[in-house]
Parts: C-alpha cells; structure tokens; sequence
C-alpha cells in the first residue's frame, strides 16, 4: 500500500506523491541513472534517505517509482539537491506535481528560501523552475565534472509568514 501525503491521494492509475524510502533504492538509482551524466552513488541516496533533515518524495504512478524529489535543510535554506522524471513520464506533470508537494511541506515552517543549481543548458528544467517563482542569481563555473559546465544558481524566496 502507498501512503500519500496529504492532498496527494489517488484513485487507481492515477500519480500518488508519498515519503521515499530504502526499499525505493533500487528504482531511484535507475531513473538517476537514465537521466544524468552524473549520477548519484547508492551511497548517497541511502545517506539522504535516512538523514532527518532531508525531505525526499516520490511520484508513484500504478505502484512504480517514476520520479523524485530531494531536499535538504542548510541552517536555514530549503536546497533542492535532485529532481528526477523517468524518460517515459516526462511532460506529464510529474515534476510540477513534486515541486508542489515539496512547496507545500516546506512552507509550514519559517526559513529563509529555496535554493538550487541547474545546467545552464537545460533549458527545460530552468523553465520548470521559473514557473514557480525561481530566480537566477548567479553561476557556478564549471560547476559539471563530466563536462565543467556551468550551473545556474536558483532561488526563491520564502513564502510564509515573517511574524
């Protein structure tokens, strides 16, 4: 059974967004694997996933893992380490889907903002994050060790409650 979060419940065939856990491992590493050129260690995703501070989601599509999200709290920043669709779920909503559930969660408490990097030449993944109020304010150069392109630095400012 699934256990979604809250507001993110569905009927048969339809996308449930809930909590990842080590059992995703294996389906993580292989949409991470397919997707980037760099992809993430085992190790990583198994360190994140147990990690308190760590928000990790999964987009849950007829019991199959096809996409994630994880985030990590920095002092007093949201940082959107990874974002992932498996190649035949894109352009379907899934990542908006995630990004809404993440901004839902993280916008209970008070924090600075959100945080990201994103290869300057993926273009789509940069519009993704405009559309939800990301914007660019800086560049790492050679950020990328595969092939030391840059990476956008993104941020969006805390939604919440100042008071």
């Amino acid at each position: 059974m699934i256990e979604s979060l809250p507001g993110h419940t569905s009927a048969d065939g339809l996308p449930v967004i809930r909590r990842l856990t080590v059992a995703d491992l294996p389906a993580i590493v292989a949409i991470e694997k397919d997707t980037f050129t760099l992809p993430w260690h085992h190790n990583v995703f198994a360190s994140m996933l147990t990690k308190s501070e760590a928000l990790c989601l999964g987009y849950v599509v007829n019991g199959r893992l096809t996409g994630y999200l994880i985030a990590d709290m920095f002092v007093d920043v949201w940082h959107i380490m990874n974002l992932a669709v498996s190649v035949a779920c894109r352009r379907r909503h899934a990542g908006s889907d995630l990004l809404e559930a993440y901004f839902e969660i993280t916008e209970l408490d008070g924090h600075r903002g959100h945080t990201l990097e994103v290869r300057v030449s993926n273009e789509s993944a940069i519009e993704l994050y405009r559309s939800f109020g990301f914007v660019a304010t800086g560049v790492r150069r050679g950020y990328y060790s595969d092939n030391r392109e840059d990476a956008l630095i993104m941020w969006k400012e805390w939604e919440g409650d100042s008071a």
